[in-house]
């Protein structure tokens, strides 16, 4: 079916133009992030095409696989390629000062574009992950309906974010100048550019966003969403040995069970674990609640049912004043 799309959009005068996302990066190395689909001649495909989408249009695009993409680093040149989503996803060698930069991205016969990146210094000590549905944004998302509601229907601005949620995470930001921000979620790479202006729209911190791919697989007709965070947090853990996450999720799906799992296997990198408690309208929405709350013998966990009252536990362990530095 894929191929069969292609070649129809080729014939149409589709070209291959590149989706760029936020990276990150540290000392010496960088991940690069962004994907490559067919647009029109011209048609650029920037996270900031459209101001007012619905969600099906995400998922209607042709994404090109094993396209050689050249990224420009200063005057560092690599080349990576594309995997069979149009996915870009790699770690090169190249050195940039940390904070937010920016890196070139561009295909034979292609628009050049840049692409965000967010170098961590080493002397940082903390950082951010958080959940996306249900965390910082409202979707019920478990239930197979209105998650096709929410995710191929809904116009972006009818999304409603969790309350609190925002001030809280900019309150960490400065409290740790600094620390990365990670929004992993269990969605598809085809919202990416949909969840960055959510994310811009409602004043969250910029960050990275570490989706999957959605739909079929050789072996599965859908991805692993909970295998999907616990390797990516043992990526953070691997690349960032010297920084401790707080770990930001909700009772509505397996979070709890996941980052209980990475804090015991990693104690030395989670700083806290910050669970938003479902209302009981969103927790039968949403298919039900964990039914458990974790207490970990020596990270802190948080429970409340938005940003306030999040907030408010997080100040008795200082990650929110300059003692938590």
């Amino acid at each position: 079916m894929q191929r069969f799309r292609e070649r129809g959009a080729r014939r149409r005068g589709l070209v291959p133009v590149i989706v760029p996302f936020a990276g990150y990066g540290g000392p010496g190395w960088l991940r690069v992030l962004g994907r490559v689909v067919l647009r029109r001649p011209g048609e650029h495909a920037g996270t900031d095409d459209f101001t007012s989408i619905r969600g099906w249009r995400s998922f209607t695009s042709i994404h090109v696989p094993g396209v050689e993409v050249r990224v420009s680093v200063g005057r560092t040149r690599r080349t990576i390629r594309a995997d069979r989503g149009g996915v870009l996803d790699a770690r090169i060698e190249a050195s940039l000062p940390p904070g937010w930069q920016r890196i070139r991205l561009s295909i034979a016969d292609g628009r050049e574009v840049e692409a965000p990146v967010f170098i961590v210094d080493e002397s940082v000590r903390f950082g951010v992950v958080s959940d996306v549905d249900d965390t910082v944004m409202v979707t019920a998302l478990p239930r197979p309906l209105l998650a096709a509601w929410n995710s191929f229907v809904l116009d972006e601005h009818a999304r409603m974010p969790v309350a609190g949620m925002a001030v809280l995470y900019e309150r960490l930001v400065r409290a740790h100048p600094g620390a990365p921000v990670v929004y992993l979620s269990t969605g598809a790479w085809n919202v990416v550019p949909t969840l960055t202006r959510f994310l811009g729209r409602h004043l969250y911190p910029r960050g990275t966003l570490l989706l999957t791919d959605w739909g079929p697989t050789h072996d599965r007709w859908f991805r692993n969403g909970a295998a999907h965070k616990r390797l990516e947090l043992e990526r953070l853990a691997a690349e960032f040995p010297q920084v401790r996450w707080l770990l930001v999720g909700d009772d509505g799906q397996h979070d709890e069970h996941i980052y209980a799992e990475f804090s015991a296997a990693h104690p030395g990198n989670v700083a806290a674990v910050a669970i938003r408690q479902l209302t009981r309208g969103q927790a039968v929405l949403a298919g039900g609640r964990s039914g458990r709350e974790v207490h970990g013998d020596q990270t802190p966990w948080l429970y409340a049912p938005d940003g306030a009252g999040l907030s408010a536990g997080l100040e008795t362990t200082g990650l929110l004043g300059s003692d938590g530095q």
